[in-house]
């Protein structure tokens, strides 16, 4: 990317989330190159290392250390960045590295490798064209709650990490929010030997976790069914509301606007505006909206 080899830069650099074969080529020569390998965790990070037969200084820079980014990369301009594991950025305190070399203008580079939550998605067998990452949820309190509200009401599969003594709770309130017959799949240890993806309601598998497990975890929630109403939740009569619009003189224009904000899908939403705004027996006429 830089013609000057030893030009100041950060890279992040992406860690095997089970496997240590996952480690890609580049990924060990950009470790061995660098001034200095900052990570969250010293021990794990040197482990990884002598693993890999290379010796550089280790920098702690975890969310309790990152205020020291700016001295660290004075200090060591050619710096690699890793993660406990998988890609630096995802979930770890790395995105605050990124913006303060930013600021430092100094070039990053983000190399490809190990993430978590999207072999996950993948194993789930839910539909993965468009997706939502939620990372960890809230612990407690009304971020939580909204967040987990967010989940059940949206229409894209959404992936998320807990930990292990957390997932049979989590997967409770997710059946709670969702439906207990929402499709999900709880994905752990990947890529190591007791790798296993579990496929079922949401209902199924807080049942099946609920002494909980080891591992890391994804939890992969299916996205909400068209026309599915939420626990609790009253279905709406769009007619009625248009019709009620209509007698108080709203326009077809207006009256879609509406209808459209309740959460019907905009070609419905424009028939129904001009059904309930024409004269009966006439024709339809889309000039009503312009």
């Amino acid at each position: 990317m830089h013609a000057d080899p030893s030009a100041p830069r950060v890279w992040l650099v992406p860690t095997p989330v089970g496997n240590l074969g996952d480690l890609t080529f580049r990924a060990v020569e950009v470790l061995r190159g660098a001034d200095a390998v900052a990570c969250e965790d010293t021990r794990h990070t040197g482990a990884l290392l002598a693993h890999l037969g290379i010796r550089r200084p280790l920098v702690r820079l975890d969310a309790h250390t990152m205020h020291r980014a700016a001295q660290v990369l004075e200090r060591h301009p050619r710096l690699a960045y890793v993660s406990d594991a998988g890609t630096p950025g995802i979930s770890d305190p790395g995105a605050e590295l990124v913006r303060a070399a930013v600021q430092a203008d100094i070039p990053v580079e983000v190399l490809p490798g190990a993430t978590a939550f999207v072999p996950a998605l993948v194993l789930s067998g839910l539909p993965s064209a468009r997706f939502t990452f939620e990372g960890f949820l809230p612990r407690t309190g009304r971020e939580r709650r909204e967040r987990l509200a967010a989940i059940a009401a949206r229409a894209e599969t959404t992936a998320l990490y807990e930990s292990p003594h957390r997932l049979g709770a989590t997967l409770s309130e997710l059946a709670e929010v969702c439906g207990p017959e929402r499709a999900a799949s709880v994905t752990r240890e990947l890529s190591k030997r007791f790798e296993e993806t579990a496929r079922g309601s949401l209902s199924d598998l807080a049942a099946r976790f609920a002494g909980g497990v080891r591992g890391e975890i994804v939890v992969v929630v299916s996205g909400r069914p068209a026309g599915d109403l939420l626990p609790g939740e009253v279905e709406t009569d769009h007619a009625a509301l248009a019709r009620a619009w209509a007698a108080e003189g709203r326009s077809a224009r207006e009256i879609r606007a509406l209808l459209i904000a309740q959460g019907l899908r905009k070609n419905d939403a424009y028939a129904l505006a001009l059904q309930v705004t024409q004269p009966p027996g006439s024709s339809p006429t889309p000039e009503a909206f312009s």
